[in-house]
Parts: C-alpha cells; structure tokens; sequence
C-alpha cells in the first residue's frame, strides 16, 4: 500500500506554543499495509534550492494492535510522528482546517479551484522525492452540513497513491458576502479518499457480472471528519 500524508502541528495541552507532529492520511492507506512498519519519506534541505529523501521508519502496530486512531465512519487516520531534527518540515496549523463555519462564511461552492498534492502510483515529481501538484473544481452540491453529505466530489483523476493527500483552497480577491475583499483566503478543505466509480450489472442468459466505470472524480473527505479524528488522539505521544 502506498499513499500520502501531511503534517499538521497540534499544540501540547500544558504549552500552548509548543506542538506535536501529527501525520494524517486516509484510513485504508495504513489499514492495507502489512506487518507493523510503515516507511514515510520526509526530506532535509541540504543548501538552497537542494533537497533530499529522508526515509523514517513509523511502528504503526504494537504485537498486531494498530498504533494510529481511525475515525469510526470517515476514511480518516491519525497518529503521532516522530520528526527527525534534520527534516525540513513546515508545519500546517491545525487552524487551516475548514470548519462548517469556514466552508459557508467564504460560500465555498460547485466550480470552486482545489489544489492535491499527492503520488500517483508511487510517482514523485522529482528525485527529492516532493509530490505532484494537481488542480481541479469542486463537482458536488450541497457541500454542508458535512456531517450529513460526509463527501464531496473533485474533479480531477484519482490513481492509487493520492490517497490521503491534502484538499486545499488557496485564492487572492475572493468574491463573498456580496463583495470583494482584497487578500489571500486559504484553508484546508479535506483530504483524497478514493475514486469515484459507476458500478453496471451485465446480466446474460448465463451469466450476471458486475463492472466499474471510473468517472475521473475524485471523493474527498471533509476537513470537519479531521477535527475529529484528532480529537480521538491521545492527549500527547505514548
């Protein structure tokens, strides 16, 4: 299994201004690896402009037990991670993830920019091991409550190893609340579950089969499903 993951910085209960790495990917990605190690490849900068792979070796199960914290009904999981001095590393704030609140106060709406980055079929954009850039529209409508549609659509192609990879909206000028307003609006929308298929059943006098069509969508899961998941997080790191 394969997929990608990002790092958000979740601030320690008795020091508000120190924060714990916490590694977030979809569920299924840490659920279909085998044994109890995961390689995740952060990367050090060595001067400016060079970079290189940092691979880290995660426990992800104790005896058989899995390590991480699952949401009970989004593909969301999320666990401590063990950050290396040397790894460059930018820390999103869990602040960007969008809220319900977030979501209708910037009319987050069908036809709205979303930016992925992730590795499709393992391919990396470049020997230093960074993700590709992918860009598509928002393709579903309503988009709240999440807690009711619990998935939204995007457009754009979903291949093994975008799973898990971040959803994330990023403008300057946005139109809402009847105006313009000058500045940069950007937050996390949520994360890439899966594709999205249409199943067929093709019945014959002999035979009923079923088959998929992919429709070049992808499913994303809200940022609102991450809140939670980290909420179900041990308070710090055992």
């Amino acid at each position: 299994s394969t997929g990608t993951g990002f790092v958000l910085g979740r601030p320690m209960p008795d020091n508000p201004s120190r924060t714990y790495y916490v590694l977030i990917t979809a569920n299924h990605v840490l659920a279909q690896m085998k044994g109890e190690f995961a390689v995740i490849f952060l990367r050090q900068q060595l001067s400016a402009g060079r970079f290189s792979k940092l691979p880290l070796r995660l426990r992800i199960r104790d005896n058989g037990n899995d390590l991480w914290t699952r949401h009970p009904v989004a593909d969301v999981a999320a666990m401590y991670l063990p950050v290396p001095e040397q790894a460059r590393l930018d820390l999103l704030p869990t602040s960007m993830l969008a809220t319900d609140a977030i979501l209708a106060q910037f009319e987050v709406h069908p036809g709205d920019t979303l930016s992925c980055l992730g590795y499709p079929y393992g391919f990396e954009a470049n020997d230093a091991g960074f993700p590709v850039l992918r860009t598509g529209h928002i393709a579903s409508y309503p988009i709240t409550p999440t807690d009711v549609f619990k998935t939204l659509l995007f457009d754009f192609n979903v291949f093994e190893g975008n799973s898990g990879g971040p959803v994330y909206l990023v403008e300057s000028n946005r139109i809402y609340a009847g105006g313009t307003h000058i500045g940069r609006v950007q937050f996390l929308v949520g994360l890439v579950s899966e594709q999205a298929f249409l199943e067929e059943e093709v019945r014959s006098l002999s035979e009923t089969r079923k088959t998929r069509h992919a429709l070049g969508l992808g499913v994303v899961v809200p940022a609102t499903f991450i809140l939670e998941t980290l909420e179900k997080l041990p308070a710090a790191p055992h």
